[in-house]
């Protein structure tokens, strides 16, 4: 909660769901006619039939939109909700996060009746992303700590199908590898408010390595670089879905 208190300010602004990945956490909600949001946020990707977000930050729930489902103020941990609640129980970009992982699994597991969907994720992939690979090396073997390996929880879950998610190069949702084609982003405060990575890293352990992207993107050897991503329309950074049904 203390994370998010301190960085939510400004996570609705840069945080926007993006419309090509909320498709795919919809599709993979199925037939679902309730859905409870555990780790909610400000409610991106919530759909329609959402009817409890579960949110841990008073500032995140401060900031979801007139007329989004009711919010409980809980962690994932311990939801003071009854057994099999809801059809289906997702929870986004938030694993991570947790203080017990097994603990909020399985809780999931208890307040879901049909399904839970979760999106994540693969740090092994997502390590081998060019900010982390070769600018940010020691803030990415400190996010290392909090990764959550994708078997672990597919094993957790009782198992789980696990679907990659492209990220789309004008990806609206300001997450971690979001930007990976529009590297002059990552230089922008604002942006890097919204990301928790930098959030939780000292300035002493990002700054060196931003202001060699900066150089980088000064004198042209990041595009030269990169030039077979210009043209890519999505990449594959280890985001992943995974859907399990109880």
């Amino acid at each position: 909660m203390a994370t998010y208190d301190g960085i939510g300010a400004t996570y609705a602004d840069t945080r926007r769901p993006d419309p090509r990945i909320a498709a795919r956490i919809h599709q993979a909600l199925g037939g679902a006619a309730t859905v409870i949001n555990v780790g909610a946020g400000t409610g991106s990707y919530e759909p329609s039939q959402t009817v409890l977000a579960v949110e841990p930050s008073s500032v995140m729930i401060t900031q979801r939109p007139p007329g989004s489902a009711r919010a409980l103020e809980a962690s994932a941990e311990s939801i003071p909700l009854s057994d099999d609640s809801a059809d289906a129980v997702m929870a986004l970009l938030t694993v991570h996060h947790w203080s017990d992982l097994e603990a909020g699994i399985g809780e999931l597991r208890r307040i879901a009746r049909q399904r839970i969907v979760i999106f994540t994720f693969d740090h092994h992939i997502n390590r081998r992303f060019w900010l982390l690979d070769e600018y940010l090396p020691e803030a990415a073997a400190l996010d290392d700590t909090r990764a959550v390996a994708v078997d672990r929880l597919a094993a957790l879950l009782g198992g789980a199908r696990i679907e990659t998610v492209l990220i789309p190069h004008d990806c609206t949702d300001g997450f971690l590898a979001a930007f990976w084609r529009r590297p002059e982003a990552y230089l922008d405060p604002q942006v890097r408010a919204g990301i928790s990575m930098f959030a939780q890293t000292s300035d002493e352990v990002i700054q060196p390595g931003l202001a060699r992207l900066s150089e980088d993107l000064s004198s042209g050897r990041w595009h030269q670089r990169h030039a077979d991503l210009l043209d890519r329309e999505a990449l594959d950074a280890g985001y992943r879905l995974l859907v399990a049904d109880l």
